[in-house]
């Protein structure tokens, strides 16, 4: 394991979203959506999520998640991802990480 400083922490930017839309990313070679999330003031973002095992398109839309905004985007399969939603792996498929009890979209974790 490696150690950071809180610094370190500090410079990641974890906020709260909401899953505006979700569909299958069809041109990915591994199984994922494509998800539009609202971060408020941030706007709105884009991401490839492989979260296909465990969640379905219209499961997802009105989920709050945490994701960091401040990664740079990358492109994957034709489609730009611009935040990485966080996730725990598990052996059932990724389990989202979100807020325990519904928190204002935009804020950052801290």
């Amino acid at each position: 394991m490696v150690s950071v400083t809180i610094e370190d922490f500090q410079k990641i930017d974890i906020r709260v979203g909401k899953i505006v839309s979700a569909e299958k990313h069809e041109k990915s070679t591994k199984s994922a959506y494509k998800l539009k999330i609202d971060f408020g003031l941030l706007g709105i973002k884009q991401s490839s999520a492989q979260i296909t095992k465990l969640y379905k398109p219209e499961e997802l839309v009105g989920k709050q998640i945490l994701a960091v905004v401040n990664f740079p985007a990358k492109e994957i399969a034709g489609f730009s991802s611009e935040v990485l939603v966080m996730g725990i792996y598990s052996d059932k498929g990724v389990v989202l990480l979100k807020p325990e009890k519904e928190a204002k979209i935009g804020e950052r974790v801290g």
